[in-house]
C-alpha cells in the first residue's frame, strides 16, 4: 500500500509539475501564429451587441491589432500564415457574420511590437476597437472653407519641421504610410514622424490622431485615434486630455498638440473672406 501511495504521490507531482510548464509557456507567448491569429478573431465576437427585432450589430468600424513579434523570424511566420489564405480583416469579417452581425463597413490595422507592453491582457496580442469619423464628403458651394492650420514640430522628429494645411482633414502619426498584413494602403499621415529616430516618437502610434474640419461652426477639433500612449492639448499651462471615440477637443489658435511624448505647435488663420462676384 505504501508503495502504491508513493507512486501515486509521484504520478501527481508529475502532473502538477507538467501543468505549470505548460502554462508557462503559454503565458510566455509560444503560440503558434495561427493559435494567435484565431485568438485574434475570436476576440471580436464578446463585441457584438444585440440592436433589438433579432438583429446583432458590431459597433465599430475600426480595429486596431498589435501582435508580440520580438524578431524578424517571428514576424515572418505571422505574415506567412495571413499570406497563405484570407487577410486578418476577411477572417474578422466572416466570424462576426456567422456570428449573426452584419458587417458592412470596418478597417482592420496591424502592427507588430518587440516588447511585450505591459497594458497587454494577453501575452500575444492587443486588440482595440474604435468607431473613428470618416472622412469628410466633399465639399458643396455653401460650406465655408476649412481654417488654415500651420503646424510646427516642438518635440520629435518629423518629415518636416513646419506645415500648411487648408483640408477637412489632417492625419498625425508614425510613418508616412500605414499598411495593413497585406501591404495594403490604409492611411496616409500628413504629418509623420520618422520611424526609429528616438523614444519620441516611438511613443508616436502609426494611427495616433487626426484634426477634422466641422462645416457647421467652421471649427477644428482634435481626435485621438486609438494611440497606444494618449493625446492632448496643452493650453495657457493646462493640458487637456482628448478620448478616444469622443467628438475630440476644440482647437485654438497657439495650442500644443500632445502625441505621447511628441509635440506639436498649431496656429489658425481664419480663410479670407470671399469676394463678390
Amino acid at each position: 500500500m505504501d508503495i502504491l501511495r508513493r507512486v501515486r504521490d509521484l504520478e501527481a507531482k508529475i502532473a502538477t509539475t507538467v501543468d505549470r510548464t505548460v502554462g508557462s509557456l503559454v503565458q510566455s507567448g509560444t503560440r503558434e501564429p495561427l493559435e494567435v491569429v484565431h485568438a485574434i478573431v475570436e476576440a471580436t465576437v464578446p463585441q457584438v451587441q444585440a440592436s433589438g427585432r433579432g438583429r446583432r450589430v458590431f459597433p465599430f468600424n475600426a480595429v486596431a491589432v498589435s501582435v508580440l513579434a520580438p524578431s524578424r523570424d517571428a514576424r515572418a511566420r505571422f505574415e506567412a500564415v495571413l499570406g497563405d489564405g484570407p487577410s486578418l480583416r476577411d477572417r474578422i469579417v466572416a466570424r462576426l457574420r456567422a456570428a449573426g452581425c452584419e458587417v458592412a463597413d470596418v478597417d482592420v490595422t496591424l502592427e507588430f511590437v518587440a516588447r511585450l507592453p505591459k497594458s497587454w491582457q494577453s501575452p500575444d496580442f492587443h486588440v482595440e476597437f474604435l468607431r473613428t469619423p470618416r472622412a469628410a464628403p466633399p465639399e458643396t458651394g455653401g460650406e465655408p472653407p476649412p481654417v488654415r492650420v500651420e503646424v510646427t514640430v516642438l518635440q520629435g522628429v518629423a518629415e518636416r519641421r513646419t506645415y500648411s494645411f487648408s483640408s477637412a482633414r489632417i492625419d498625425l502619426g508614425r510613418c508616412g504610410e500605414v499598411r495593413d498584413s497585406r501591404h495594403r494602403l490604409i492611411r496616409t499621415n500628413h504629418v509623420a514622424f520618422v520611424e526609429g529616430s528616438g523614444d519620441v516618437n516611438q511613443s508616436v502610434s502609426r494611427r495616433h490622431a487626426h484634426i477634422s474640419h466641422d462645416a457647421g461652426s467652421n471649427e477644428l477639433r482634435l481626435h485621438d485615434d486609438g494611440s497606444e500612449h494618449g493625446t492632448g492639448i496643452v493650453r495657457s499651462g493646462r493640458t487637456l486630455a482628448v478620448p478616444r471615440g469622443s467628438r475630440g477637443v476644440r482647437l485654438h489658435s497657439s495650442d500644443e498638440i500632445v502625441l505621447g511624448d511628441a509635440r506639436l505647435r498649431v496656429r489658425l488663420e481664419p480663410p479670407a473672406p470671399s469676394r463678390p462676384r
